[in-house]
């Protein structure tokens, strides 16, 4: 059993940190090359010479734990190889396995699959390095070196690589400075670095994490303690580059999206701007041929389909011109003072026909004493004849549509209100009643009324006057659209 000295944590023993590197350093290759020579022995079925390698590296252990022992405070915890009251009595041979220093084959859990990533070694010392790197390669690495930090970042600019597996004690950079350049440098921040060195010093351990470190590894190597951390960070970083394809597979989608958006758009603005200029003769050559003689009851009648049908479309378009304005922020308001009651007359007027077809009550209700509204009343007389539109399509006969204006009592605003006594909407229909092209189907036969844009264009004009909509419904009860409007202009 391995005695302790009395006097190990005497700052009296602790050896200089150069004169504890360079005796630990010839202690760790004999550790493992030992280890690499067990496990190919073992592997080979060469027991003859398993006993020998058990020893020699035995040997170092002890060499390494008396070091530790007697001339190093601070140490890092390494695998036992005293004598425990457990092994006492075994072979040699078997207090290793029991220990856990080098597993039988019996207990070795063979990978499910190979290890894959290519790492770089960074080591001044050659044997650290040929030791390293072969031990990683039985583990399925793919490995290149460096023999110091100057090399290291030339290859980490000129290659690419998952993992670094850096050395701190190397003369000129040391393992600190090349860390700080790696950190520093946008494209080669990403690659984890586990830092690996001699001394066992707490504070270096801190000071790695601090400047970015993924791990830190001492050295002599524990086997199972390297595999497992080299695969840890190697995941990490799989998991990174994951989520980093993705986000960028997911700007490229994006880009796609806006441009086929704007193909889009650009095609509906080429379209009816086209469909305009035919359609506004069609409805001037309606309205000529109407003044040109008596017409008869049949011919009358298919003269006015034809006229409702031509403002129908061109509302239509017209919808969809201010739309796309109000969405690109080209539409500019025309904004002057407005007389609340003479808007609303107007756009009831307008709304007449419907009301006398199924018989259905158009209410007004206005708050005494109204202000002046200053804002674009082409815009909201059609924000109100759409609202009043939708209400008076989905009230069934006999119905109530009321139209109201009050004002705001928590700023100065004007609050506009269409309500109905129809089938109400579904809450789930909230999120996309205004989104472009939305409809508002009847419940019951799933019927869908008008293009869907006119909800659009109302909020849109609300908006762009600073003001905001919304709808309150609720199957059976009606539906209630209310707007608000600033009294003034928003700067």
């Amino acid at each position: 059993m391995i005695e302790k000295n009395p006097t190990a944590d005497n700052p009296l023993h602790t050896l200089p940190p150069g004169l504890n590197h360079d005796l630990r350093t010839p202690l760790n290759h004999i550790i493992g090359y030992s280890e690499m020579l067990l496990e190919q022995a073992q592997e080979a079925g060469q027991s003859a010479f398993v006993p020998d390698l058990l020893k020699v590296r035995a040997a170092g252990q002890e060499l390494l734990e008396l070091i530790n022992d007697n001339f190093f405070s601070i140490r890092t915890p390494q695998t036992p190889t005293a004598v425990s009251p457990q092994t006492e009595g075994r072979s040699l041979s078997e207090q290793v396995v029991a220990s856990g220093l080098h597993p039988s084959p019996a207990q070795r859990q063979p990978d499910s699959a190979p290890a894959q990533g290519s790492l770089l070694v960074v080591d001044d010392n050659e044997a650290n390095r040929d030791v390293l790197s072969r031990r990683l390669q039985r583990q399925g690495y793919t490995v290149s070196t460096a023999n110091n930090g100057r090399q290291a970042l030339e290859m980490l600019r000129a290659d690419t690589f998952d993992l670094v597996l850096l050395d701190i004690m190397m003369p000129e950079m040391d393992g600190y400075e090349v860390l700080r350049n790696l950190k520093s440098e946008e494209v080669l921040s990403h690659i984890p670095i586990i830092m690996i060195s001699a001394l066992s010093e707490l504070d270096s351990v801190v000071r790695c994490i601090e400047m970015g470190a993924e791990d830190y590894l001492p050295k002599p190597f524990n086997p199972t303690l390297l595999k497992a951390r080299i695969g840890a960070c190697l995941e990490k970083k799989r998991a990174r580059d994951r989520e980093t394809k993705l986000f960028e597979q997911l700007q490229i989608n994006y880009r796609c999206l806006q441009e086929l958006e704007q193909l889009r758009d650009d095609l509906t603005h080429m379209i009816i701007h086209d469909l305009r200029t035919p359609l506004s003769a069609m409805i001037m050559g309606m309205q000529t041929f109407a003044q040109m003689g008596t017409l008869n009851e049949d011919q009358q009648e298919m003269l006015d389909l034809t006229q409702r049908g031509g403002s129908t479309l061109m509302a239509i378009i017209n919808d969809l011109l201010d739309i796309s304005k109000m969405e690109s922020g080209a539409l500019l308001l025309e904004r002057h003072e407005i007389t609340v009651s003479t808007m609303i007359d107007a756009a009831v007027k307008q709304v007449t026909l419907l009301t006398k077809a199924k018989n259905l009550a158009l209410t007004i209700e206005l708050e005494p004493a109204l202000p002046l509204l200053v804002a674009d009343e082409t815009k909201l007389l059609r924000t109100l004849v759409n609202l009043l539109s939708n209400a008076l399509k989905f009230t069934p006969d006999g119905g109530t549509v009321t139209v109201s204006v009050r004002a705001n009592p928590n700023e100065p605003s004007l609050v506009f209100s269409v309500s109905d006594t129809g089938e109400g909407i579904p809450s789930e229909a909230f999120v996309r009643i205004f989104e472009k092209f939305g409809q508002v189907g009847a419940r019951q036969n799933r019927q869908h009324f008008g293009t869907g844009l006119g909800l659009t264009f109302c909020k849109l004009a609300v908006e762009a006057h600073g003001g905001h909509i919304k709808v309150e419904s609720a199957p059976g009860q009606g539906s209630t659209f209310c707007f608000t409007i600033p009294l003034k202009a928003q700067v």
